[in-house]
């Protein structure tokens, strides 16, 4: 067996598990789920209709590139969507199933295992994959903590130059998940100073930049960055991003990956050795869905109304903000976030995340504790009730 898999820890979900294995929950209310960011929204018919409508498809083998209808789909939405003026849709883009395998398995194509010590660098807290992806390259995760006093932003003088020399390849999340922080040009423009510097890869997960609440001000993409201060060819840059979130399809298992061609020559390659080609029926229904915005936008104002009213009912009992996108509330627990998970399954039949468990102690610290993790996924009614049942267990524990 790959003897970098003893160095995988329990999933937070497998974590929270065992957190509340034996805990009775009040069977008086009616459980309400926001620990997982699994979009609940109805997936839009159009998008079920073109996958019915290219079942034939299934009877042939899929190339690994996906067709040219799906690549010039998402081409013609980057383009759209992060004032590109061109992309090339036959090196610089490929159809991935899901952004989260795609993140996975860039590390494996991209660490040089000969080199002495491969680093990768993680935000924390952080989406799991990443470090999995590291340890599993054959490569060891550092970790940069996002605190609330410095607005949840990477600070990359916490690593050391002799950390930076052997990074070849950086995650980072923007819109972030969890704290719903997005990054701005300034902190692209030194992140691609840093990787210009020392020659490491960056592979930027977007898969939340489609949930945010000012329609005239959407996040701020790498490529779009990358654009604007004059990298020509999106040198050492990947982004990565799906339709699960922004299509309300999880299940369709779709995304993308685009950026530097040389890189992705590269993963192309590998991924054809991984066999990891989307099936033709999902590609017909997520280039229909990359080509339309009205329901992406209704999928907005359906997560805006959520938050209006969940951070109008929590602002009176404790402190919360509105992130800058995603459909996470990132807030602050009066007690142990462990502690507070549990009395809210047990007394309030809500389900949510504890911080610690996104997080890992860096730096003499896990900057994820003391926190919670709210995913406001479920119907506004549901998420109006449980943020009430939130607010009643605050104001008993304070």
């Amino acid at each position: 067996m790959n003897p970098n898999l003893h160095q995988l820890q329990p999933y937070p979900f497998q974590k929270l598990r065992l957190l509340l294995e034996g805990v009775i929950r009040n069977a008086a209310l009616n459980p309400i789920d926001l620990q997982i960011g699994e979009p609940k929204h109805a997936t839009p018919d159009f998008i079920r209709q073109a996958m019915i409508d290219n079942l034939d498809g299934l009877s042939i083998y899929p190339t690994t590139l996906g067709t040219p209808a799906l690549r010039n789909s998402i081409a013609a939405w980057i383009k759209r969507r992060f004032n590109l003026p061109g992309i090339n849709p036959g090196t610089e883009i490929i159809p991935v199933n899901g952004s989260r395998e795609a993140l996975f398995s860039f590390a494996q194509a991209v660490i040089d295992t000969s080199a002495s010590h491969p680093a990768v660098v993680c935000p924390n807290p952080f989406y799991q994959i990443y470090e999995g992806a590291a340890l599993l390259a054959g490569a060891t995760p550092y970790f940069i903590n996002t605190l609330p006093e410095n607005y949840f932003k990477l600070d990359y003088s916490q690593l050391t130059d002799e950390v930076w020399s052997r990074t070849q390849l950086i995650y980072v999340c923007s819109p972030n998940n969890p704290t719903g922080g997005v990054m701005q040009l300034n902190e692209w423009r030194e992140l691609f100073a840093l990787s210009d510097r020392y020659g490491f890869v960056i592979a930027s997960d977007e898969c939340y930049s489609e949930i945010y609440f000012d329609e005239a001000d959407p996040p701020l993409g790498a490529l779009d960055a990358a654009q604007q201060l004059g990298r020509s060819g999106f040198p050492r840059l990947v982004a990565f991003n799906s339709l699960s979130k922004r299509s309300n399809v999880p299940g369709l298992r779709s995304g993308y990956v685009a950026g530097d061609a040389t890189l992705l020559e590269k993963f192309l390659l590998y991924r054809t050795y991984h066999g990891s080609a989307m099936n033709p029926a999902a590609q017909a229904a997520s280039a229909a869905a990359w080509s339309d915005e009205a329901h992406v936008v209704e999928n907005r104002r359906l997560y805006a109304q959520k938050f209006s009213s969940s951070i109008a009912l929590l602002s009176d009992a404790m402190t919360v903000q509105m992130p800058d996108a995603g459909f996470y509330l990132w807030i602050k627990t009066p007690v142990s976030d462990t502690e507070f998970t549990k009395r809210l399954y047990q007394d309030y039949n809500v389900t949510v995340l504890p911080g610690s468990y996104l997080a890992r102690d860096a730096h003499g610290m896990n900057p994820g504790k003391d926190y919670v993790r709210i995913a406001l996924v479920a119907s506004p009614q549901e998420c109006i009730e449980a943020m009430n049942r939130i607010k009643s267990l605050v104001i008993q524990l304070s």
